[in-house]
């Protein structure tokens, strides 16, 4: 059977033939690029930097042929698509063997039941310290009712810290067992200061989708004299609450609104860092069509250390009850806080030398690869790559040590995850596959007293949170995503040396009601290089 005639076997039987589809073919190479105005080594889609946008509706299906035209393994890792019953698309290196130089591969998802604004990222070896980043947007169907009339333009803004070292030296900083130093700016859509400009019309409304694709730092986003309106947090409408600035966390993503209601100029769009000794601040320009003005003067100030601004901050964006998501019932129509917990998994980061060599970990593992992918070896059932329950479910208090951390968790459970952070800087924590419910988030210690303090009607389901120093933050989750799912910290390098982990979501269903089988068109590698997959 040709090839592209057993892909479309495979796409028919995993989608259905109901939902469309949309074809993408991205070419991934090094080029040069100059975002801080030194040369350096960037990875580029299509040769773009950063790459081209996903544009896609509620359950499309999307056909990404990625071609490795790299000279080292490659991954795409999809921030905020949940890849329902299908983790091996997933992109991460415990679920999905990385795309060899010279060759392709076709990723298969859909975003079922999703909407809202996310984005890409390549996943191995700190390539995402070269670029290899995108936006991803998804529509509502054109009958499900979105709550704020249609903007007349709508911008992706990829917002992260930035090092003019390339992405290989990093990577060798942190193989050495060293920190990294202190990133050297901050770049908006791939630019630096004043290097991008977005066209706004007197008097009408835009939509900006913000992300944080940065490594290590929280940022603050804030328009001189515009204020923004908060309409969307990682698929969830929220309530419509005006902002003057926005501080958006490592791997965080957003959507404002913003009328162009202010004098005709060019305003500042500014972007800072927070909680950082060195404030590192870039600039943008918000043009208006008929100013004759450029921006001048000093940029807008924004906040800088303040911890308690940033937490009542967060704890103000909440969920638009009323509103539709990706479906024409109500986000209110699901009582979550209704539902008894059946299980309180509590994580907690610590930072410590390994054999002389900087690492991170949760619950004192320190995360470490193992030589096949977990979910490929889960598949095939192939023993000793790892093991369930190699780490915690609550702080051991002991030292940090290696493992393949894997912690088991029942499908269907609806569970309570408690990040825990005794350290001195924010930590920022993403679970792919799935969004959760932000219920609490406080200083000091969390006790079984703190659930008092839960929001158990409103809380904003998103995939991405935020832990303040020496502060707590909770979630609970509706475990109803079987597979193999990473949970990690965003700050780059301490995801690079250890501080993830693998939730393994299992049922002893084989049904593909519950979780496809990996495709024909899989890659292998380790221990299941030359096995065949099931036919579907």
């Amino acid at each position: 059977m040709p090839l592209k005639l057993a892909v479309l076997f495979v796409l028919l039987a995993i989608a259905g033939a109901e939902d469309p589809y949309r074809f993408f073919t991205w070419n991934v190479s090094y080029g040069n690029i100059y975002p801080l105005g030194v040369r350096q080594q960037g990875i580029l889609i299509n040769g773009q930097f950063p790459g081209p946008d996903i544009y896609s509706v509620t359950n499309d299906n999307l056909i990404i042929n990625v071609f490795n035209s790299l000279d080292e393994p490659f991954l795409i890792s999809w921030n905020g698509i949940q890849n329902r019953r299908n983790s091996f698309e997933d992109g991460v290196y415990g679920t999905t063997c990385p795309i060899p130089p010279g060759k392709n591969f076709t990723y298969i998802l859909q975003v079922k039941d999703q909407i809202g604004s996310f984005y890409y990222f390549p996943s191995l070896a700190f390539h995402k310290a070269a670029g290899g980043f995108g936006g991803i947007r998804i529509l509502s169907r054109p009958r499900i009712p979105v709550p704020f009339s249609d903007p007349a333009g709508d911008y992706t803004v990829l917002i992260g810290d930035w090092f003019k070292k390339n992405h290989t030296d990093l990577k060798a900083i942190l193989d050495r067992g060293r920190k990294l130093p202190f990133p050297d700016g901050i770049l908006i859509n791939g630019r630096g200061p004043n290097g991008v400009s977005f066209t706004v019309q007197q008097g009408k409304t835009y939509r900006l989708r913000i992300s944080n694709v940065g490594l290590q730092n929280s940022l603050n986003f804030r328009v001189e004299g515009h204020k923004m309106t908060l309409v969307e947090v990682e698929g969830t409408h929220t309530l419509q609450t005006s902002y003057s600035s926005l501080d958006v966390h490592v791997g965080q993503s957003y959507s404002v609104l913003i009328t162009a209601d202010q004098e005709a100029k060019d305003h500042y769009i500014v972007v800072s860092s927070r909680f950082t000794s060195k404030v590192l601040t870039t600039t943008g320009v918000l043009h208006y069509a008929n100013s004759n003005t450029q921006v001048s003067g000093p940029p807008p100030g924004g906040p800088t250390i303040q911890v308690d601004w940033s937490l009542n901050q967060a704890r103000s964006i909440r969920t638009n009850l009323t509103a539709s998501g990706p479906r024409p019932n109500p986000q209110g129509s699901y009582h979550y806080g209704m539902i008894n917990t059946t299980k309180t998994i509590r994580l907690s980061s610590s930072a410590g030398q390994v054999n002389g060599k900087q690492r991170y970990a949760i619950n004192s593992v320190s995360f470490v690869p193992a030589d096949t992918p977990l979910k490929i070896a889960d598949y095939f059932k192939i023993g000793g790559v790892f093991r369930v329950g190699s780490i915690s479910d609550a702080p051991t208090g002991g030292g940090i040590y290696l493992d393949t951390s894997v912690l088991g968790a029942d499908y269907r459970a609806f569970i309570e995850i408690v990040f825990e952070n005794n350290e001195d800087i924010i930590q920022s924590y993403h679970l792919n596959g799935y969004s959760f419910f932000v219920v609490g988030m406080d200083g000091g210690q969390w006790t079984t007293a703190s659930r008092n303090q839960y929001n158990l009607r409103d809380a904003v389901s998103r995939c991405t949170t935020q832990v303040y120093p020496k502060s707590w933050t909770a979630i609970y989750v509706a475990l109803d995503n079987v597979g193999m799912w990473n949970l990690r910290s965003e700050f780059w390098a301490r995801q690079y040396l250890g501080q993830q982990l693998y939730l393994r979501v299992y049922t002893d269903s084989t049904s593909l009601r519950d979780e496809y089988p990996i495709p024909k068109n899989a890659l292998l590698c380790g221990r299941a290089s030359g096995r065949r997959t099931r036919p579907l």
